[in-house]
């Protein structure tokens, strides 16, 4: 589990996917920096906001991060709200929690390059 972004994500329809516990969700989330763990209820997600330097600039990280989501066969929720304001939202909807798929596409994305599609106030805090 140590290199999250150098695993594969299962396939969400194999037979022994069983959501994680909260427990292990929080031994996890120090792995995949800036993510933050969310309850909405009772359903655990991993949840990064960013903003963004224009509307266009927007799309093209969705672009980035959907390449990355096709290529695991998992795929996170996108949010892109007013101009700016991105928001990614990771659980496996199939057993309604987390996985350790969700860190590592979480790991995944992190290491995409997205320093050009910041704003400077949120590359500081990358």
């Amino acid at each position: 589990m140590d290199d999250l972004a150098a695993k594969k994500c299962i396939p969400c329809n194999a037979k022994d996917l069983q959501p994680m516990t909260e427990e292990t969700a929080h031994s996890l989330i120090s792995k995949v920096e800036g993510w933050k763990l969310l309850n909405e209820g009772a359903v655990l997600k991993l949840n990064q906001s960013w903003k963004v330097k224009s509307f266009t600039k927007g799309l093209e990280l969705f672009q980035l991060v959907a390449e990355v989501a096709e290529a695991e066969g998992h795929h996170p929720d996108l949010h892109l709200v007013g101009w700016n304001n991105v928001t990614i939202e990771i659980w496996t909807h199939a057993v309604g929690g987390l996985t350790e798929n969700d860190f590592i596409l979480a790991a995944k994305i992190n290491g995409l390059p997205l320093h050009g599609l910041l704003r400077r106030k949120d590359i500081l805090r990358h």
